[in-house]
């Protein structure tokens, strides 16, 4: 769709990895030269809404491999230039600061940030750390705040009108099928809160553990605590002293499981469970699809993570 990008000759296209895309494609490493409404998007939650909302007007990359963890993301000379010539960037800032400037340093026309769709919180978990990154106190207190809204279906239906609303303005030829597509996911997300909310009313606990912060605004939509043994970052170490505090609520508030991931070390959730004697499994943070993961789209390991919760908590 983008003009521009009908300009560069097939040689410098070639070589850039600007080739033609089918819709949705996770590639990171191509940026789609289509007749298409051509998105990139940061990792798997915001490629996600851009596909689902977009549909067969859009075709949509992500800067994040699947598999890979998001947090670490380092964005390549390639995707640079992939960014430089989208039609649309969808990001959610404070989660990964190297999209947050290679996307301030496009000139790309529309720039979606997710985080100002929606209302994000400090959950008193700390937020991103990053060696040798500098910025002023407005700058640490965004990072302080929870980026993992998705996981709150009823924040991420913000965040979807609000995204379905900036492919209207951008792409207004096709924006009766994005109101429509988006009304549709709107739908869908008000159901799996209902999901949510009716599974977890009755619960023998309400208190739960997990390998990193993730689940801040899940737990706080249904009524229940999260208990990390890592900050929001999920390759921060637990001291001593927080291991054994965690085996001390453990016991306190009839914890069962302690819940890992799939896209980092479940190392450290083992060995608390092992001295506390509890059980693991898998909560997913939804941060990239993997042949690992319980589902193959949001909405599918969405509901695996209720299953989980639900049997951890001992849902009646």
């Amino acid at each position: 769709m983008n003009v521009r990008r009908r300009l560069i000759p097939a040689a410098l296209a070639s070589a850039l990895g600007l080739g033609a895309l089918t819709a949705c494609s996770s590639d990171s490493a191509a940026s789609g030269n289509t007749d298409k409404f051509d998105v990139v998007a940061s990792f798997y939650p915001m490629a996600f809404l851009a596909e689902q909302i977009g549909g067969d007007h859009a075709n949509v990359t992500s800067l994040t491999e699947p598999g890979q963890e998001p947090h670490d993301l380092e964005i390549s000379t390639k995707q640079r230039a992939q960014l430089e010539e989208a039609d649309a960037a969808l990001y959610l800032k404070g989660l990964q600061p190297a999209v947050d400037e290679a996307v301030g340093q496009t000139g790309i026309k529309t720039k979606i940030d997710a985080a100002s769709l929606t209302h994000l919180e400090d959950h008193g978990t700390g937020g991103h750390t990053h060696e040798g990154e500098e910025g002023d106190a407005e700058e640490e207190e965004e990072h302080a705040r929870d980026p993992h809204v998705w996981l709150d279906p009823v924040k991420y239906a913000e965040i979807a009108q609000g995204v379905g609303k900036a492919f209207e303005k951008a792409d207004p030829d096709h924006a009766a099928d994005y109101k429509k597509n988006t009304e549709a996911l709107v739908k869908k997300l008000n159901g799996l809160n209902g999901d949510f909310e009716n599974g977890l009313k009755n619960t023998k606990s309400k208190v739960f553990f997990t390998n990193h912060a993730a689940f801040g605004y899940l737990a706080e939509r249904y009524g229940l605590t999260q208990e990390a043994i890592s900050g929001i970052d999920p390759e921060s170490e637990p001291s001593g002293a927080r291991v054994r505090e965690l085996q001390q609520e453990a016991k306190a508030d009839g914890v069962t499981t302690v819940f890992y991931e799939t896209l980092v070390s479940d190392k450290t959730a083992k060995t608390l469970a092992r001295d506390a004697n509890l059980k693991t499994d898998v909560l997913d943070p939804l941060e990239g699809i993997t042949d690992k993961s319980r589902g193959d789209d949001y909405f599918q390991v969405m509901e695996s993570n209720l299953k989980a919760l639900q049997a951890a908590l001992g849902a009646k």
